[in-house]
């Protein structure tokens, strides 16, 4: 990491010319072909105290159609903390028991401070009712929460240590009720926008390995990739990953082959392969690069997130055992080339390893608009092989903005893909920022053999004393059987090339009594550039 002074400047540099950039309506420019701005940085203190959790009012509860939002933030009692805010959900689920679930996100007390904590919260009944304890270290300046889970049901929580870009992992053995952190603060090595995934296939040599990547511009000490052996207590010195790739996330398939999907902040999208990963005794290597096309191009300062991503680039493995076992999938939302504004959700796929992806497939339905945005678009994979996708949609909203929740599903390998099905009220993104011009950059989903458990951000609730709707989060549940019959479309065949070496309210209803969902069989989850010698940490 460069020195503090140096990096100060830099930042200084670079807000100078976002600032300009964002005032004439552009994207805000790349020095050397990559935004160097980062995504998170160390700004305001913390809230003063007695200043949080003292305004409550009822939890929103939300239907729509056949789908019901529950506001997972909540205080002890159940009710919305009125004044905070919290963003970037990310979401685990018990592959053993699919009542247990937890959510992180990024927890700001108050709006009035861009300090942000680790926030989490759980639940037992299958998402129906929350209880959020609290963040993981109070008072710590956290971010990037990232979740996952291992096949016996043990949940793991990355997150970032802000002021030096550095992360760890914390486990939870309950559900998500308590944590414990496994690596020492910093530990986990870690950049800006980082991602995560556990090996969960018991035949796999890396068997609950954890594999880590992350921004390497902004990074803890160098490299963008890491290793964990050992459940996250310790990590290998970070290596470069070919490309340097950015803002995406890893998979494993039931070979125990890691596959990473990032791009370079632009049109360039790769699909990287290690095969060597799952082997604790050498230093993993990446054999496979395949350049991906998926027909545009990342988006940062978006209309619907100023200050943030319109989406990163998702990747998730086919481990089902059936005809589709090993299918990689990868999902990104992208401006179309030659569009000027909005950004639709492309979805690609690769049935030989990784080696050829098939063209672009536009999962959103909707008569192209390139003043619509369809945003966080991201996939989960079920036991038996269904893909669940996911993102937020402006196509409903006259002004281009206010946005819902949009549900797709696919049960051929992403061959053809169900009608879209909104399964949100719509929302405006654009209020409830706590000092930050963004509602987060992702939303995730974990899909069993039903459906699939969702954790969005959202503005449902109404806060009369600044007279704007707050970021909160949610958790949906969404099913094929809570959609029409399919009339699917078709994907293209692969066609790619192999390089060598994502507003009204309403009135909260009465909380219904939770129906525990049977235990699903356990599923899959989806979820940087050479370095500088690195100097001081600031």
């Amino acid at each position: 990491m460069r020195s503090s002074t140096a990096l100060a400047n830099l930042f200084t540099l670079v807000a100078s010319i976002l600032s300009l950039s964002t005032a004439s309506g552009q994207t805000p420019p790349r020095i050397g072909g990559r935004m160097t701005e980062p995504l998170e940085k160390y700004e305001m203190p913390p809230a003063a105290l007695g200043t949080y959790r003292l305004d409550t009012s009822p939890r929103m509860i939300k239907p729509f159609g056949v789908f019901t939002s529950y506001q997972v933030n909540v205080d002890a009692n159940g009710n919305n903390i009125v004044g905070d805010a919290a963003n970037e959900p990310s979401i685990a689920v018990d592959p053993t028991d699919g009542n247990k679930i937890t959510i992180g996100w990024r927890q700001f007390d108050t709006y009035t401070s861009n300090f942000r904590q680790s926030g989490y919260g759980y639940s037992t009944d299958a998402g129906v009712t929350w209880h959020f304890p609290g963040t993981l270290q109070p008072g710590v300046f956290r971010s990037d929460p990232v979740l996952d889970f291992d096949d016996t049901g043990n949940f793991f929580y990355l997150s970032l240590l802000v002021d030096t870009f550095c992360g760890d992992i914390w486990r939870s053995m309950n559900g998500g009720q308590s944590w414990t952190e496994r690596s020492p603060n910093g530990g986990a090595h870690s950049g800006d926008k980082e991602w995560f995934t556990v090996d969960k296939t018991p035949t796999s040599m890396g068997h609950g390995f954890q594999y880590q990547f992350w921004t390497g511009f902004f990074a803890c000490d160098f490299g963008e990739f890491s290793r964990s052996t050992d459940g996250g207590a310790t990590w290998q010195s970070p290596i470069n990953i070919p490309n340097d790739p950015d803002w995406g996330s890893l998979d494993v398939a039931s070979n125990g082959y890691l596959f990473i999907g990032g791009n370079d902040e632009g049109s360039s999208f790769w699909c990287i392969r290690s095969t060597n990963a799952q082997n604790p005794g050498v230093t993993p290597t990446f054999d496979q690069v395949t350049t991906v096309n998926m027909g545009g191009s990342i988006v940062y300062g978006g209309a619907v997130n100023p200050g943030g991503l319109a989406g990163q680039t998702f990747l998730a493995v086919d481990r089902s055992g059936g005809s589709t076992n090993n299918n990689i999938y990868m999902v990104t939302s992208v401006q179309p080339f030659g569009a000027g504004n909005g950004t639709d959700v492309m979805f690609v796929r690769s049935t030989d390893g990784g080696v050829t992806f098939s063209a672009p497939h536009r999962i959103n339905d909707d008569p192209i608009n390139h003043n619509k945005w369809h945003y966080f678009g991201t996939i989960g994979v079920a036991p038996n092989g269904r893909i669940d996708s996911v993102w937020l949609d402006t196509r409903n909203a006259a002004n281009n903005t206010d946005s819902q929740l949009f549900y797709s599903y696919s049960t051929d390998g992403g061959v053809t893909w169900a009608p879209n099905v909104a399964v949100s009220s719509s929302f405006t993104p654009l209020e409830g920022w706590p000092q930050q011009n963004k509602i987060g950059d992702y939303i995730t989903v974990v899909s069993d053999n039903s459906g699939g458990d969702v954790a969005y951000s959202a503005t449902f609730n109404f806060n009369p004393t600044r007279g704007q709707h707050e970021q909160d989060v949610y958790f949906v549940r969404v099913s094929p059987s809570g959609g029409p019959t399919p009339t699917p479309t078709a994907t293209a065949t692969p066609t790619a090339t192999v390089t060598p070496s994502s507003t009204p309210t309403a009135s909260p209803t009465a909380t219904p009594t939770a129906t525990p969902r049977p235990t699903p069989t356990p599923r899959a989850q989806p979820t940087p550039r050479p370095h500088p010698t690195p100097g001081p940490r600031p």
